[in-house]
């Protein structure tokens, strides 16, 4: 398992840091990573630790966050005012990154499940331990909310689907 530790530490970080955007948080769910594969490890029949089984616990670890998340309500900042890439396609992530946080915990999840992590329905029901049918509703839910929203090209939000939250 050690050997595996350096290799998959910066991926794991990485890949919690860009989804929760707090590096208190991506540090603190990284370690609770590390744990959890350093239980699994002692088990009977343990798994092979690697990159991406870590990066699977990982997820997992980042689902159960947004649920604990959705069952107690915390203040969430304004997006970073950096730009990195072309000003259109930053403040086009800027403002998806923004409505994210301005949704649910558990609609943040599923769509970051769905559309980052690229998850098929089913996957994403094994990871939020749900039903598929329930997962589908959930997923119509959260698309629904994020466009209500979403601002408009005048920076407020659509007045026609904002009065259905």
């Amino acid at each position: 398992m050690l050997d595996v530790y350096d290799d998959a530490l910066p991926a794991v970080y990485g890949y919690l840091l860009r989804r929760c955007r707090d590096t208190t948080l991506a540090e603190d769910l990284t370690s609770e990573t590390f744990l959890a594969a350093m239980d699994s490890v002692r088990r009977v029949d343990p798994p092979d630790p690697t990159v991406p089984w870590l990066i699977g616990v990982a997820r997992h670890k980042l689902a159960d966050h947004w649920r604990r998340m959705q069952r107690t309500a915390e203040p969430v900042g304004d997006p970073p005012e950096t730009a990195h890439d072309t000003w259109d396609t930053e403040l086009d992530r800027l403002i998806a990154e923004h409505t994210l946080a301005q949704i649910s915990p558990l609609h943040r999840a599923i769509l970051t499940l769905r559309y980052v992590d690229d998850c098929t329905v089913p996957r994403c029901a094994e990871v939020l331990g749900r039903t598929v049918m329930a997962t589908e509703a959930l997923l119509t839910r959260a698309k629904r909310e994020f466009r209500a929203t979403y601002p408009d090209d005048r920076g407020s939000r659509n007045p026609r689907q904002g009065a259905r939250r």
